[in-house]
Parts: C-alpha cells; sequence; structure tokens
C-alpha cells in the first residue's frame, strides 16, 4: 500500500491551498483547467450546503470523527466539494484512492484528483503527482457530466430484441438497460457485446479465462475495479467501463471498437484499423448486426484518443 512521501502529512483540516501557479502534469493541465477554471465560488445558489461544510462533514465521516466511519460516504461528499471548486476536497479524495483508504487503491484515479487540485494551486496535490510518477489520469464517475446525445428511436429501441430473448436473458437485458446509461453506452451496443461474448452466459468461462455475462480477462477486471466476474452486476459494469473507455479511445467507431474488444486495442493500432483475423472480422459484424450502426456518441473527457487514430482514418482500412 503506498503512503505519501516523508515530506508530505496526511491531509487534515488544516491544510490549506498554496499560492504558487502550480501546473499538474504534461498535457492533462488544460484539460483539468479547462474542468475547473469555471468553478470559483463556494457559494450554493439552491441553498444547499457549500463545499467547505461538505469537505468538514466528509472529514468527519472519513476519520469517524464524532460520527461512525463511513468512507463511502466520505467519498461522495468530497466529489460533491470539489464539483463546487473546492480543491482541498480533490485533494483529500485523490489521498484515499492513492493510499486505499476506505476505497480501493487506484493511482488512475488519484492521478486526476491531484491534478485538478494542482491547476488551482494546491502545492500538496503538486508534489503527490510527483509521488505517483507516471499513472495514466482517470476522471472519477462522479465528476464525470452526464453524456448528452440526440434521441435516436431505431437505436434504442430493443423490441426486436426482446421478442427472441427467453426470460433469464430478459433480465440480463432489463441490467443492461439500468446501468448502461451510467457509462453513457447505448444499450443494444451492450446486448450485442454480450450476445457475441457469453450469449448471456453469467458463469461462461473462455478457454482464455475470460469470464462472465462481458466475457473479462483477469487483467481487464482489475484494470476496471472487478473483484467478483461472475457476478453479473459488478460484471457488466466493469464491460461498460471497457466500452466507454474503448469508445473515447477511438472516437465512438464501433468496429473499431469491437475490434480492440475482441483483439485488444494494441492489435487495432498495429494494423491501423480492423485486425485481418477471421475471428475478429467475423466478431466486428456480428456487433454491429445487433447495434445496427457505425458509430457511437462518445465522451471525450474519458481519455484522450489513440494517438494512431489519424493513421487509422487515413489508411481507410475499415
Amino acid at each position: 500500500m503506498p503512503c505519501a512521501p516523508p515530506n508530505i502529512k496526511p491531509h487534515s483540516p488544516g491544510t490549506g491551498i498554496g499560492t504558487g501557479a502550480a501546473q499538474p502534469r504534461g498535457g492533462l493541465a488544460a484539460l483539468l483547467v479547462g474542468l475547473f477554471v469555471t468553478i470559483s465560488s463556494p457559494a450554493r445558489a439552491d441553498g444547499g450546503p457549500g463545499a467547505e461544510q461538505l469537505r468538514l462533514t466528509a472529514l468527519a465521516l472519513e476519520h469517524g470523527e464524532g460520527v461512525p466511519r463511513d468512507a463511502k460516504k466520505a467519498a461522495e461528499l468530497y466529489c460533491q466539494a470539489a464539483k463546487l471548486g473546492d480543491a482541498e476536497a480533490l485533494y483529500n479524495l485523490g489521498w484515499m484512492y492513492a493510499n486505499g483508504r476506505g476505497l480501493p487503491r487506484d493511482d488512475e484515479l488519484a492521478a486526476y484528483l491531484f491534478g485538478a487540485a494542482a491547476a488551482q494551486g494546491h502545492q500538496a496535490s503538486l508534489r503527490m503527482l510527483r509521488f505517483l510518477g507516471h499513472a495514466e489520469a482517470r476522471q472519477p464517475e462522479c465528476l464525470r457530466p452526464p453524456m448528452q446525445w440526440q434521441s435516436d428511436e431505431s437505436e434504442d429501441d430493443i423490441e426486436d430484441i426482446l421478442l427472441t430473448s427467453t426470460e433469464p436473458q430478459k433480465k440480463i437485458i432489463g441490467l443492461i438497460q439500468r446501468l448502461a446509461p451510467e457509462y453513457g453506452v447505448k444499450p443494444r451496443l451492450a446486448i450485442a457485446v454480450i450476445k457475441a461474448e457469453s450469449n448471456f452466459d453469467p458463469v461462461a468461462v473462455s478457454d482464455k479465462n475470460a469470464q462472465g455475462l462481458m466475457q473479462l480477462i483477469p487483467d481487464t477486471a482489475i484494470r476496471f475495479n472487478v473483484s467478483k466476474p461472475f457476478d453479473p452486476e459488478q460484471n457488466v459494469r466493469g464491460g461498460l467501463s471497457y466500452l466507454r473507455w474503448l469508445l473515447a479511445y477511438f472516437q465512438g467507431n464501433v468496429a473499431l471498437v469491437a475490434a480492440a474488444y475482441n483483439a485488444g486495442e494494441g492489435a487495432v493500432e498495429r494494423f491501423k484499423g480492423v485486425p485481418p483475423y477471421p475471428e475478429t472480422r467475423d466478431y466486428v459484424k456480428r456487433i454491429i448486426n445487433v447495434y445496427q450502426r457505425v458509430e457511437h456518441p462518445f465522451d471525450a473527457a474519458v481519455t484522450p484518443p489513440s494517438p494512431e487514430m489519424p493513421r487509422i482514418q487515413s489508411a481507410k482500412s475499415l
């Protein structure tokens, strides 16, 4: 379990915001400054609790000071305070993730949170970024605005799928309909992936040890915090997280997303498009046949696009 470097103390109510114009690592600065520069006042127009009140309540819950310790609720309140522009709340939540304090350790989330606070001049966050090294930043879901897209009835309608589904399959489809909007993924696309991957079998295991409804290999399960791959909801959440990431990485190109889900992002980048593997090409066709679209809305804040996208697009290999 990581801990802070010797010159950084665990966060406390007395930790302040530095006056220097610290900048976060690499290309993260533009994203983070753009995200938080417009949030300047902790006041709540709706009369709700302000950022400081939320942060102090979260601090008490995190440490169990006068109230029962509740890390999950503390994280929620820190995130609410962060949305109101509170750099200290960003730092505190980043600390929880960096040290696995009541939450699963996640250096990518910690890097994002420390970077966002550093963009506001928070000196301790800047030092923590250096301590984390080259961890890739990933935006926490609680800070991510809901995706907006124009309704497309033919894309959202799944009656044709339901007509040919068994009752157990309909239960899984209902789970997908409930969860997919949280991740900005159209239910039809998630259903297409599950149908191709496991045919709705929650205990399916492949010869490569891909597991569950969305056939998550162990590395992918770890990457997206899935500890119980045969639990339908955990598995679907992990698969939806991966689809959301792939959609941003390949800019909504469904063929590339499907190919990457089947053969890996590296194979798509190496071949500048859908790899020439018969299995992968057939897989892509099956996904598009069910989804019935070649493009999907994506959230560009999830991850920068693949550096190979310009070459993939110019290769016209799809």
